[in-house]
């Protein structure tokens, strides 16, 4: 996983960790115990070293990933949530302005809604 065993990690390189134990345990690649056991490693750890010895027997068909790599197609599908999130003021906007309905600030409630169903189950990536 990485090239310096003895570099300190952060935060951010444990929930890595986490997230690809995560999916090694719902791939049916680790027990329940399995799991706790090496999360437990990962919340305490402080360097990449200590992280690389929790994955040595799981295969490795996510490096990029662990070391803080994205995956294009991850930025893309990220790029379209934003845009739409960002266009949906306007689009309230417009049909506030030209649908002719009693209760026409409701489509004001499209931007928190298209907001939460875009980006409420995702977790935000720096």
């Amino acid at each position: 996983m990485s090239d310096a065993p003895e570099v300190r990690i952060g935060t951010a390189e444990r929930d890595r960790a986490l997230n690809e134990l995560s999916t090694h345990f719902a791939a049916g690649r680790l027990t329940v115990a399995e799991f706790d056991e090496r999360s437990a490693q990962v919340t305490h750890a402080r360097t990449r070293g200590d992280l690389d010895k929790l994955f040595t027997d799981l295969p490795s068909d996510a490096p990029a990933r662990m070391s803080g790599e994205r995956p294009a197609r991850t930025d893309g599908e990220r790029t379209w949530r934003r845009t739409a999130v960002a266009v949906m003021p306007l689009v309230a906007l417009a049909l506030f302005f030209t649908v002719p309905i009693d209760h026409a600030w409701l489509f004001f409630l499209l931007i928190p809604l298209s907001g939460t169903l875009l980006h409420g189950g995702h977790r935000r990536h720096r």
